[in-house]
């Protein structure tokens, strides 16, 4: 499970960081491309959670508040 949760933190900070990177914003195929992919991949990894995650996680995960995730995830939450 560890994987994953790691997994899923780099997954959500590649998100934020394709969201923060304006060089993309200038190819918007190629911009809306890198977040579907990561949105993806943060999907896939929210199903290989087991049922006992922290429902706090659960719930930023199924609302798409990544932010909180991420942050909860790192300890800030």
């Amino acid at each position: 499970m560890q994987k994953v949760i790691v997994d899923l933190a780099a997954a959500l900070r590649e998100r934020l960081a394709i969201i923060a990177d304006e060089a993309s914003r200038c190819d918007k195929e190629k911009h809306i491309a890198r977040l579907r992919a990561v949105s993806e991949k943060i999907d896939n990894l929210q199903g290989a959670l087991p049922r006992s995650i922290d429902p706090r996680l659960a719930h930023y995960l199924q609302r798409k508040s990544y932010d909180k995730a991420l942050a909860l995830l790192e300890g800030r939450g």
